[in-house]
């Protein structure tokens, strides 16, 4: 589950990104906006080509991957998902067991993936419902059930808490880092620097589409940087953020 990026390029908003990812963990990708974090995401999903440098999934570059294959050890989920047909929340979910579906027919296996990542994300109570109809919040939730139930070795998320309220924030924190400690690569892209703060093995910081800080935490999400990168001053006090009007 290594990912390797050397010198990544994108037309807009992206200039020789280079790191590498070679355990597991839960690595936030973090910057202002315009920084370049949902292109890298999406570069690393095989999403936005071409580009220029490499990114590579194990030794094979990212656009050189049979989409099934690489669909079924790496799961995206974007910030958001339009359906425009009646599908229910649980067919929302079984969508992300195509990469492994052998037939027409969903098998029991599948059936048994969709129901454990609808409950990790608490999602069984409207498995019923049309997805149009579900918040925002709720939306997401099932997004990620959705790429859960691929049962994939690398997890790439592009702002997930965006529509959540405090409380699904940080429970779907707790759920990634849980995931990671099981064994899973999670990266994921965040403005909120105290839950990567709190949750993060790994912080790569963004700014104008450079890397500018890749570390812990700790040290990347430090005073000076975020007064760096960010251009306001902060301090850590009981190991939260607070700014400075």
């Amino acid at each position: 589950m290594t990912f390797r990026v050397h010198r990544a390029a994108f037309t807009y908003g992206l200039f020789e990104a280079t790191f590498e990812l070679a355990q597991p963990g839960l690595i936030a990708i973090a910057g202002p906006n315009g920084a370049g974090k949902s292109t890298l995401v999406g570069i690393m999903a095989g999403l936005r080509q071409p580009y220029l440098g490499s990114c590579k999934y194990d030794g094979v570059e990212v656009g050189r991957w049979r989409r099934r294959d690489f669909a079924r050890r790496v799961a995206f989920l974007p910030q958001t998902i339009r359906l425009e047909f009646p599908f229910t929340a649980e067919q929302v979910v079984m969508m992300g067991r195509t990469p492994h579906a052998g037939g027409w027919f969903e098998s029991p296996e599948d059936r048994a993936e969709v129901t454990r990542a609808m409950e990790i994300t608490d999602t069984l109570p409207f498995r019923s419902r049309d997805f149009r109809s579900l918040s925002g919040g709720e939306r997401q939730r099932v997004i990620l059930a959705s790429a859960l139930a691929q049962r994939p070795e690398t997890l790439l998320l592009d702002e997930p808490a965006t529509f959540l309220d405090l409380k699904h924030q940080l429970a779907l924190y707790r759920l990634l880092s849980s995931l990671a400690g099981q064994g899973m690569l999670v990266v994921a892209v965040t403005h909120d620097l105290n839950l990567a703060l709190q949750f993060a093995d790994r912080v790569l910081l963004l700014d104008q589409g450079r890397v500018a800080a890749d570390g812990t935490a700790r040290e990347v999400l430090s005073p000076t940087n975020i007064h760096r990168v960010f251009g306001v001053q902060a301090q850590i006090e009981s190991g939260w953020l607070h700014y400075e009007a």
